[in-house]
């Protein structure tokens, strides 16, 4: 459970950072903000990574949850457009996260039950 939690504040913190690099382009101080986010992002992906869990699932949320969060966080915040193009890519990347974890899972049962 704590890799999960950790993995949450990664992508978080990297959504967190990226928004600000918009942001930053009128208000130069959010640069800070960037900085901090991406470094927290990495420390905390280092984390998850140092309670086993595998660097494809770790990687694979992390990238495409923060690629859906910004995209939606993006147009609220940002006014950027949301069309049905957009929307059919976020369904195809949450599903491949669902894919992704349930491989994983299905590799570890596999590994588990030749040990």
């Amino acid at each position: 459970m704590t890799a999960w939690l950790l993995l949450l504040g990664a992508i978080l913190s990297e959504v967190t950072a990226t928004l600000s690099l918009r942001g930053a382009l009128d208000h130069p101080a959010l640069y800070a903000v960037v900085v901090t986010g991406y470094a927290l992002s990495f420390g905390f992906l280092a984390q998850v990574l140092r309670r086993g869990m595998a660097l494809g699932v770790a990687y694979g949320i992390w990238a495409a949850c923060g690629v859906v969060l910004t995209a939606i966080l993006s147009a609220v915040l940002f006014g950027e457009a949301f069309t049905a193009l957009k929307t059919t890519g976020i369904v195809l990347i949450a599903a491949g996260m669902v894919l992704v974890e349930l491989g994983s899972q299905r590799a570890r049962r596999a590994q588990e039950a030749a040990s």
